[in-house]
């Protein structure tokens, strides 16, 4: 038996990677049913200042293909505790690079307080979408 009914994680998902997968992985061993937030195109350019460089319907489609999710959602807004109301989950992923983040300090006050808790994942350190972003940018400089 698992630990968790209900499971929530969000993110972009753009460049999926191994690191996405690792987390996403973990996250569905701990619970029954995963729900995966894709952060739209919008809410991305809105907090990022940058547009993905996948769209979000394909990002979307690449999470529901995975046999770990069993519920892809949208994310429009970075609001968890909105999140937790909606979809009234037992335990939230997160890697743990934002482990002490301000986003999520406020969060795990308030499911603590309503039964549920923000469970921290390891963070495969060396690959990011914002890395492999990088890397294609240097060598397209390096092209023109």
């Amino acid at each position: 038996m698992k630990k968790y009914k209900i499971g929530y994680t969000a993110g972009v998902y753009d460049l999926f990677h191994i690191g996405h997968l690792n987390l996403l992985k973990r996250a569905k061993e701990e619970c029954e049913h995963l729900i995966v937030a894709v952060s739209t195109d919008e809410l991305v350019l809105e907090y990022k200042h940058k547009k993905p460089i996948i769209p979000f319907e394909e990002r979307k489609a690449i999470i529901e293909a995975l046999k770990c999710t069993d519920e892809v959602v949208l994310q429009e807004n970075r609001d968890k505790i909105a999140a937790y109301k909606k979809y009234k989950f037992d335990v939230m992923f997160v890697g743990d690079d934002w482990k002490g983040d301000n986003l999520f300090t406020e969060t795990e006050n308030f499911l603590l307080n309503h039964g549920s808790c923000v469970r921290y994942l390891p963070y495969t350190k060396n690959t990011s979408s914002s890395k492999l972003s990088q890397i294609i940018d240097k060598i397209l400089e390096e092209l023109c």
